[in-house]
């Protein structure tokens, strides 16, 4: 009976202590209540029967009715909960990437730009309010997916993101310059760019400060990643007969004062990430510093439960009126 139950007035359960006072003053005054008779000898009497010995039926009654309406007065009651989201504040975000050949090292598992992807990947998959596009870029830089909800697309889009794609080298400018592009016509109150790179801007007519200048007119943050480790890195050197890379240890080579130049300049921020683990941190410290505004709006429904105790009472009170005035009427 009591599962799901709240109760709007608990305080009146403290009236429940008169419960035991009554059955005290019961005790006490019963005999008193009761006429009796002294004769000398009971030999010519019939035999008492069993209705006397159940009298304290109708007092037991009568503290079960109480019982019930101070539970009627606690106002027992279900609550029912929904809740209703809205979004208020979207982001538009595009992730541009560097798919050159450095890209390829193995300083992180199994290869950068795996390693990338699958962060990438989970990242995305936390941004389930805001529109996310994809820029790939090497020496030149094209759009992979513009902004879009569909975050099954952008998933996919991004699995198939590999090197080859594009003409080797390392354009910042045009990755950067471009992402620009696939944003400046959002209506998002709030719109990001996280550009990574592992090298230095060598490629592209577009230089990177001038890509950063249109981020700063289109209003538009940038969020930089340097991804390499410190020192030197198994990196592709040269091509085998077979066309396949050849690895060997390369200087690890990131101009990170252009990126932290851009960050800077756009309102953003500089992270250099030198293994898995650092990247994915940096990822989870992105994906916290912008944050999509929900406003939630809860509803809750009470439904009142008290009408079967007061019917409970009642019953319990007619029934002793009717024992009181036809089983036990003798002997009260």
């Amino acid at each position: 009976m009591f599962e799901n139950i709240q109760f709007a007035n608990p305080d009146f359960f403290w009236l429940l202590l008169l419960l035991p006072l009554a059955v005290l003053w019961y005790f006490f005054k019963r005999k008193e209540q009761s006429a009796s008779l002294k004769i000398s000898s009971i030999q010519g009497f019939a035999k008492e029967g069993i209705l006397p010995k159940l009298k304290p039926v109708l007092f037991i009654l009568r503290l079960l009715a109480l019982a019930a309406v101070i539970t009627a007065l606690a106002r027992p009651q279900t609550k029912d909960v929904s809740t209703r989201t809205k979004t208020t504040e979207g982001i538009d975000i595009v992730m541009a990437i560097d798919v050159s050949s450095s890209m390829l090292a193995r300083d992180l598992k199994p290869n950068r730009l795996s390693a990338l992807k699958e962060v990438a990947a989970d990242f995305i998959k936390k941004r389930p309010n805001d529109r996310i596009g994809l820029v790939a870029y090497a020496g030149e830089a094209y759009t992979k997916t513009p902004i879009t909800s569909d975050k099954s697309i952008v998933l996919s889009a991004l699995r198939e993101i590999s090197y080859g794609l594009l003409n080797d080298g390392t354009a910042i400018g045009m990755g950067l310059a471009t992402s620009v592009n696939r944003l400046k016509e959002s209506k998002a109150v709030s719109k990001i760019i996280i550009l990574l790179t592992d090298g230095v801007n060598n490629s592209g007519f577009i230089e990177p400060q001038t890509a950063a200048d249109l981020a700063i007119e289109f209003d538009i943050k940038t969020y930089t990643i340097g991804l390499g480790t410190n020192g030197n890195a198994l990196s592709p050197i040269a091509y085998n007969a077979d066309g396949s890379f050849r690895y060997g240890m390369r200087q690890v080579e990131i101009d990170e004062e252009l990126l932290k130049d851009i960050a800077k300049l756009t309102g953003g921020k500089y992270f250099r990430a030198t293994n898995n683990e650092k990247l994915e941190a940096i990822y989870d410290e992105i994906n916290k510093l912008e944050k999509t505004e929900i406003e939630e709006f809860k509803y809750t429904r009470y439904e009142e439960k008290f009408r079967p105790w007061v019917l409970l009472a009642l019953g319990l009170l007619l029934l002793e009126w009717l024992l009181r005035n036809s089983l036990f009427r003798s002997f009260i």
